[in-house]
């Protein structure tokens, strides 16, 4: 695996609290502004559907990730819960995700060993190459011995144009930035006053795909997981502004 370690500064515990929350916040401004990750919507939608579950249990939120744009198209009416978890959770979230089927889970989650009482198929949105090829496969494995299934989906990767779309990620976010109601002068001091926030964006976005897994990586990681009797599907989704990395893996013959 010729994946590099590098390291993103929002990941850093060294890294303020109330800077983080307002990184990740941008981000997922970014992401629903642009429906980033609308064109996985079908293929999870189904991923669920397999599985058996009404229950997702997203892994590495930050700021609420896609769900706040997305729902609507993974649920497609029916009755689907989604809980939002992450490491460091985001002070922000709790009042920005309030509505029907989307709840935040209080308490720190270690992605690699997921409380046994957070049941429901697991997602992680941009945020699986935070861990390198040990962690990342802790992560899958635990999926497996708990018989969840898992989606991952990443839209950075180790290509020119990938990393030359990056560099508009600050300008989006500063633009969300002073949208953003209501107004927050934390929010416009860090990302436009000093411009902390863009800055992150931009250095975190460039590392973001210096340290994505490729598909021949992906693959790797799976072979060999136990229990055996798990489906795994790798490949790149078109239809957006820039493809989407999968990696999904779900019980053969669904629940």
């Amino acid at each position: 695996m010729r994946r590099q370690r590098w390291f993103e500064i929002h990941d850093q515990p060294w890294f303020p609290a109330f800077l983080r929350d307002r990184v990740t916040e941008a981000l997922e401004a970014v992401w629903n502004a642009n429906r980033t990750y609308h064109p996985i919507a079908t293929r999870l939608r189904a991923a669920v559907e397999r599985s058996g579950s009404e229950r997702i249990v997203d892994l590495c939120a930050g700021g609420g990730g896609p769900w706040l744009g997305l729902y609507e198209d993974v649920a497609d009416g029916r009755a689907l819960e989604v809980c939002l978890t992450d490491f460091y959770p985001n002070s922000l979230l709790r009042q920005r995700a309030a509505r029907d089927g989307v709840t935040v889970w209080a308490e720190p989650v270690d992605a690699r060993h997921v409380p046994a009482e957070l049941r429901g198929f697991r997602t992680i949105f941009s945020s699986f190459h935070h861990f390198d090829p040990e962690a990342a496969r802790a992560m899958l494995a635990d999926a497996c011995e708990h018989r969840e299934g898992i989606g991952v989906f990443e839209g950075a990767r180790r290509n020119a144009w990938t990393m030359l779309a990056v560099t508009a990620v600050p300008f989006l976010g500063f633009r969300a930035a002073v949208a953003a109601r209501p107004v927050r002068w934390n929010r416009i001091l860090w990302s436009c006053v000093v411009p902390v926030v863009p800055l992150v964006l931009w250095i975190d976005g460039l590392l973001s795909c210096l340290r994505s897994y490729s598909l021949e990586d992906l693959r790797e990681l799976t072979q060999d997981l136990p229990p055996a009797d798990y489906e795994w599907q790798v490949g790149d989704e078109g239809g957006g502004r820039v493809p989407i990395r999968y990696l999904v893996g779900i019980r053969k013959g669904g629940s």
